[in-house]
């Protein structure tokens, strides 16, 4: 029997705009919302001349095209990351599937890595550091987490685990009659508005002093906090638990999601040794003498 407390998912039409055959998701609104939110703090972030010593910065003519890359990056990503992470046997039997975007299926693992190459190949295109961008982009980015997992929740999707004996509980429309954790939620406060506060935190603390600092923290930052609320978040059902299972605090064992968090926090504690020991600091060249001036 499911707890007094338990709630009932509440009736929110996916569809947030329609106008004719022309339809808008809440999806697609909240990945506009992350990508507008995130571009309008990173132009505060260029203008802010006490975050950055000699580090050359962006302009904020960089961030309004940066903008456009990023946003490929992420959607390729993401779409190609859950093809090969999560449901490949899937669409290597219907390869036209993968272009079906609209039947859902994105990877937050995938798209990192997409935004990551995308703002590599632009720092190169315009002669920028790859380390400061990637540092701007991890300041900005727990906005469209925020808004996506939101979005999740919306969809009723991507819900937590059996949860009968949580008070607040929630019985998703997709998940039969079981209440389950909302595990939307816990991903939006966690990854999202906590993350947020913790890297807004940092910047003011730290600048872009430091190259990779950031982005060290954020990838470090992320891959404990999605571990964590995948101790709620129930596993893709092509996947199952990869291993341990009947291990964790609320039974299962280890998923998808965890296992590719491993690396992240690798690679983000990595990177925050080298900014801290001042490996990634750029070389300022030492100042002309007047005698090497009269030489020259």
């Amino acid at each position: 029997m499911p707890p007094l407390l338990a709630l009932p998912f509440p009736s929110i039409d996916p569809v947030a705009v329609a106008i004719g055959p022309i339809t808008i998701k809440w999806y697609a609104l909240a990945y506009i919302a992350g990508l507008v939110g995130g571009w309008f703090y990173a132009r505060r972030l260029v203008l802010a001349d006490n975050l950055w010593g000699v580090v050359r910065r962006p302009t904020t003519a960089d961030i309004d095209d940066l903008i456009v890359w990023v946003a490929l990056g992420v959607v390729l990503g993401g779409r190609l990351g859950y093809v090969l992470f999560y449901n490949l046997p899937l669409y290597l039997a219907d390869p036209l599937e993968i272009l079906a975007i609209r039947n859902g299926g994105m990877s937050f693992h995938g798209g990192f890595l997409g935004a990551v190459l995308a703002m590599v190949l632009f720092a190169r295109r315009r002669g920028l550091g790859a380390y400061t961008l990637l540092d701007v982009a991890a300041v900005v980015v727990p906005i469209g987490l925020f808004f996506g997992r939101i979005a999740n929740f919306v969809n009723g999707e991507l819900w937590g685990r059996a949860a009968p004996d949580f008070a607040y509980a929630v019985i998703f429309p997709t998940g039969g009659d079981v209440p389950r954790h909302p595990s939307q939620l816990y991903e939006a406060l966690t990854e999202g508005l906590f993350l947020f506060v913790v890297m807004s935190m940092c910047v003011h603390r730290y600048g872009f002093r430091r190259p990779g600092l950031m982005g060290g923290i954020f990838v470090l930052g992320y891959a404990l906090a999605r571990t964590f609320c995948e101790f709620f978040r129930e596993p893709d059902r092509q996947l199952g638990y990869l291993f341990g299972e009947g291990l964790g605090p609320l039974g299962g064992g280890v998923t998808m999601g965890m296992l590719l968090c491993v690396p992240m926090a690798l690679v983000g504690l990595t990177y925050i040794v080298l900014a801290a020991c001042g490996a990634t600091r750029p070389r300022v060249p030492a100042e002309t003498t007047p005698e090497e001036t009269a030489r020259a």
